[in-house]
C-alpha cells in the first residue's frame, strides 16, 4: 500500500495532546511496518522532525499554512494531492470529503458534542459539520477510547462495524525516568476551561496552607483559558509558588516528571488522558478526575475524585503528601499501552478500508 497521512493540522506547540499522538504514532509505524510506504503530508510549520528517517517514509510539504485555519480546510478539501494514495490516515479529526480514496479517520474526542460552551460560536458551526462529515465519508474510524467510542454512537449512530478502539501508548523513556521528587504538584495540561485547572489551583493553595513549601507547577500550551488560571492563581494567593510554563519541548517535561513528587490532573472531560498515563509510567503519586476514560486508564492505579469536588482534591493532594498510595503499581499498570500496538491496531483499520473499498 501507499498510505497518504493528513498531518496539515500539525502546528508544533499549537494543537495540544494530539501534536504527541502523531509523533508517537508515525514513529511505532515505521518501527512496525516495512512493507507500505508512506507519504507525510505537512504544512509550512510543521517543521523537520515529524516524518520518520525511515526509507519508506517521505514527507510531502504543503503550500498551506497550518495556523490559517480556514485556508488549511479549504486546502484539505479540494487540493491536497491523492494522486498514487491508495488509502488515506487522518489523524486529527477532519477528512477531504470529495476524495475517492478510501480514508481511516481519527476522533480523539467528541467535546463539541459533550461540552460546546467551551467553544467559539464561529468554530463550532465548523466542527460539527466538519466532524460529522468526516465520519459518514471515512471507511473505517478509530477512537482513542470506550468513551469516546460510545460518543460516537451516540451522537452519529455510528455502527460497530466501521469503528476500531484503539488506545494510545506510552513513550518508553517515562518508564527509565530517573526519580528525583522534590515538593512539587505537576499538572501537565492545555489550559482549556473543561481542564479543570482553576479548581486544582484553589485545591493547591489549601493545601500549601499546610505544606508550605511545597510548588505547583502547570505545563502544557497556553489555551484560551490562560487568563482565567493567572487571575486565579492571584485571587489564591498561591502567585510565589505557581508556574505556568507554556509548551515546552520533551526534555524539559521529562525534567518535570523527574522532579514531581505528586501529579495531578483534574480535568471535567477527556478522550484520552495521555498525561495521567505518562505519570503513571514514571511511577509519581497520581490523583486524577473519576471519569471516564481516566477511570479506566488508570485502574486503581491513581487516586481519583468528583471533578467538581474541590474539597476531595485538596484531601487527595494531603494524602499523597503523606505517603499514601492507591494500591495499584503505576508502571505495571502503564506497561499495558503500547505505541507499537497502537500502530499494529491502526495499520489494521488502513488495510480493513482498503479492502472494503474493493469489496
Amino acid at each position: 500500500m501507499r498510505i497518504g497521512v493528513n498531518a496539515l493540522y500539525l502546528i508544533p506547540g499549537g494543537v495540544g495532546g494530539t501534536e504527541i499522538y502523531l509523533r508517537s504514532l508515525l514513529a511505532a509505524l515505521a518501527r512496525v511496518d516495512r512493507e507500505n510506504s508512506y507519504v507525510v503530508f505537512t504544512n509550512r510549520e510543521t517543521g523537520v522532525g515529524l516524518t520518520p528517517p525511515a526509507p519508506n517514509f517521505e514527507t510531502a510539504v504543503q503550500p498551506v499554512s497550518g495556523a490559517n485555519r480556514p485556508a488549511r480546510i479549504l486546502y484539505e478539501q479540494f487540493r491536497l494531492p491523492l494522486r498514487g494514495i491508495d488509502v488515506l490516515l487522518n489523524p486529527g479529526f477532519t477528512a477531504p470529503l470529495p476524495t475517492g480514496v478510501p480514508m481511516v479517520t481519527v476522533v480523539h474526542d467528541l467535546q463539541h458534542k459533550r461540552h460546546p460552551e467551551h467553544f467559539r460560536w464561529f468554530d463550532l458551526p465548523a466542527w460539527r459539520f466538519l466532524v460529522w462529515a468526516a465520519i459518514r465519508r471515512s471507511r473505517r474510524v478509530i477512537a482513542v477510547s470506550d468513551a469516546t467510542g460510545e460518543d460516537l454512537r451516540r451522537y452519529y449512530g455510528l455502527a460497530e462495524s466501521r469503528m476500531a478502539v484503539i488506545p494510545h501508548g506510552v513513550d518508553e523513556r517515562f518508564f527509565g525516568i530517573a526519580r528525583r521528587p522534590e515538593p512539587l504538584v505537576l499538572c501537565v495540561s492545555t489550559l482549556h476551561p473543561h481542564k479543570n485547572v482553576e479548581r486544582l489551583v484553589r485545591a493547591f493553595a489549601r493545601f500549601h496552607e499546610r505544606r508550605a513549601g511545597w510548588r505547583l507547577v502547570l505545563a502544557g500550551m497556553r489555551g484560551f483559558h490562560t487568563e482565567a488560571v493567572e487571575r486565579q492563581i492571584e485571587r489564591s494567593g498561591v502567585a510565589d509558588f505557581a508556574t505556568i510554563t507554556g509548551w515546552i519541548e520533551r526534555e524539559e517535561l521529562y525534567a518535570l516528571y523527574e522532579r514531581a513528587a505528586i501529579f495531578a490532573y483534574p480535568s471535567t472531560f477527556e478522550g484520552f488522558g495521555m498525561p495521567v498515563l505518562e505519570a503513571l509510567a514514571a511511577g509519581i503519586p497520581t490523583v486524577c478526575s473519576d471519569i471516564e476514560p481516566l477511570r479506566s486508564i488508570s485502574a486503581g492505579a491513581a487516586m481519583t475524585f468528583p471533578p467538581e469536588d474541590e474539597d476531595a482534591l485538596a484531601l487527595a493532594l494531603e494524602r499523597l503528601a503523606s505517603g499514601e498510595r492507591p494500591s495499584r503499581d503505576g508502571p505495571s499498570r502503564a506497561r499495558e499501552f503500547s505505541w507499537d500496538a497502537a500502530a499494529r491496531a491502526t495499520l489494521g483499520e488502513i488495510r480493513a478500508a482498503l479492502v472494503h473499498d474493493c469489496d
